[in-house]
């Protein structure tokens, strides 16, 4: 029976090395980068080495294919004889004919060792690096590297290959595993986070940053008909009486044809208590530049020009030039974080 162990040894080695090439694939494909990085800017060895292997993801993954072909073709060859000869020993014992013990024997050994490869060789790794993939490529990556290198001129020469066919049918080989998320990609992800209960978005500020991205400037600008308009003349004392009606604390601004030229904060004209100044129209310097934000545009465009800019509000204007509304940066916060109160209002 001796004789026979070697290929039962040979059996096992070749399931755990399969196990090892199929475990190894799939977590490099399946492990993201946010989970990986941090580890790798702490100092840890291993997770460089598997961003470097996430970032040559058709190496890897040419490493575990020729690694799982030869395994496979190598496991039936050299343990199918040791189990079909240990399998005739018991079925000699029966009346059965010496062509029937060799066929049972055969088919058993085959149905055995195709069993063990598909189950131990290949489900149990793939779901264990499906379940814990950042653990599982942290463990399985840097050794397929280090296999990748040692082999990697007959890798690179098939990997060439596959890749000149893939160009043939017009489609482009990339080497990097994908990481990153679209924004509906993301928005899908946290609508089943939440319906599994993963998730809990009761302020509906998650649903409210993506709804954001939709919206247009037109979509929440306040329509100049609908505005507390002053005249770029106005004094200290002007819009004391406009906060004491309106409760506001922002003003715009417009020349004689209604044209919005600038905005004043209230703040901008506490100082000038004393009875000249606070008769007389509010010094040029103190008024506010307005930004200018086109109404189809996309609200974070918006919100980016205003933040360059500085300016708390926009003058909105439409296709032919002309001004249609204003937009206030508390209208565009509100869109993500819910109702914000001018702080001023009563």
């Amino acid at each position: 029976m001796s004789e026979y162990l070697p290929g039962i040894i040979w059996l096992v080695v070749l399931l755990v090395v399969n196990a090892f090439f199929v475990g190894a694939e799939f977590a490099v494909i399946s492990a993201r980068r946010s989970q990986i990085e941090p580890k790798a800017e702490a100092g840890s060895k291993a997770a460089k080495t598997t961003l470097w292997a996430m970032e040559h993801a058709t190496l890897m993954l040419a490493t575990s294919q020729l690694g799982i072909t030869v395994c496979s073709l190598v496991i039936l060859n050299v343990s199918e004889p040791a189990i079909h000869h240990l399998l005739e020993i018991p079925l000699g014992l029966t009346s059965l004919s010496g062509e029937a013990i060799g066929i049972i024997a055969f088919i058993t050994a085959l149905l055995l060792v195709t069993f063990l490869h598909v189950v131990i060789g290949e489900m149990v790794p793939k779901n264990i690096s499906f379940s814990v993939p950042s653990r599982a490529a942290l463990i399985l990556a840097p050794p397929l590297v280090m296999v990748s290198k040692i082999v990697k001129p007959v890798i690179w020469t098939l990997n060439g290959i596959a890749n000149s066919i893939l160009r043939l049918f017009k489609v482009e080989p990339k080497d990097e595993a994908t990481s990153a998320y679209t924004l509906d990609e993301v928005a899908n992800i946290v609508e089943q986070s939440t319906r599994d209960g993963m998730l809990s978005d009761t302020s509906g500020t998650l649903t409210a940053a993506f709804e954001f991205t939709s919206k247009t400037v037109a979509n929440v600008e306040v329509p100049i008909g609908q505005m507390v308009l002053l005249p770029a003349t106005s004094t200290p004392a002007d819009i004391q009486r406009a906060v004491a009606v309106h409760g506001y604390s922002r003003y715009i601004l417009t020349d004689d044809n209604g044209t919005p030229t600038g905005y004043l904060h209230l703040k901008d004209v506490m100082d000038l208590t004393t009875p000249e100044k606070f008769a007389q129209p509010v010094p040029a310097k103190r008024i506010r530049k307005l930004a200018s934000a086109y109404s189809g545009s996309e609200l974070e465009d918006a919100l980016a020009t205003m933040r360059r800019s500085g300016a708390h509000v926009a003058r909105v204007f439409d296709a032919e030039g002309q001004t249609t509304g204003v937009l206030f940066l508390e209208d565009i916060i509100e869109e993500l974080v819910g109702e914000v109160q001018d702080a001023t209002s009563t």
